[in-house]
């Protein structure tokens, strides 16, 4: 990722410069946004998405992380088979995607509206209960923001806000419906 071959979040950031808050945010859920109950491990996950989105809101061109956390490396085998996951979804997305609406993103109004909704999103997930798996529709959501952030695609926003929604819907049903059914049992 860097010119001295080392996989850090770190050479990752200054790889993407700009669109590196989309691509972290890519990474952070991407996680969660897969159909396993995760148990709340990727709360974490979500909780520093939120902080970056607000590093996004408050308008911010260039990620700041502690040191620490630029150094953290992205090597190693389940990484690496991740990322080559998640590299085989961008460029099937590549291909059906095209720029959309190009005009919208990397405006000043777009950048606060994205952050926002990251938050919106990592909040569904971070709120959905452990092992439910509710936490995959919000996060993919998040995921197929951000690409869409990357991509410069309106449509794939708008799906990636569908999906969101979606998933934040199901939470409350079922939600509702549990807490009906376990009242009816007193």
């Amino acid at each position: 990722m860097s010119r001295d071959g080392a996989k850090t979040v770190g050479s990752l950031i200054d790889l993407f410069e700009q669109k590196s808050f989309a691509i972290l945010f890519v990474l952070l859920l991407g996680v969660s946004a897969l159909p396993l109950p995760t148990g709340g491990a990727t709360h974490v996950f979500e909780i520093i998405a939120m902080l970056l989105a607000l590093e996004l809101i408050a308008g911010r061109d260039q990620i700041w992380l502690p040191q620490r956390w630029r150094g953290l490396q992205l090597a190693g085998e389940k990484r690496e088979r991740f990322l080559g996951a998640l590299m085989k979804l961008i460029r099937w997305l590549e291909r059906l995607s095209r720029p959309r609406l190009r005009f919208l993103f990397h405006r000043r109004l777009t950048n606060v509206v994205f952050g926002v909704l990251v938050i919106a999103g990592s909040l569904g997930a971070f709120l959905a209960p452990p092992f439910s798996g509710l936490d995959t529709l919000p996060s993919l959501g998040v995921v197929l923001l951000s690409l869409g952030v990357l991509l410069e695609d309106f449509l794939v926003v708008v799906v990636a806000l569908v999906i969101a929604a979606a998933g934040v819907v199901l939470e409350v049903v079922l939600g509702r419906a549990a807490i009906h059914g376990v009242g009816s049992l007193f």
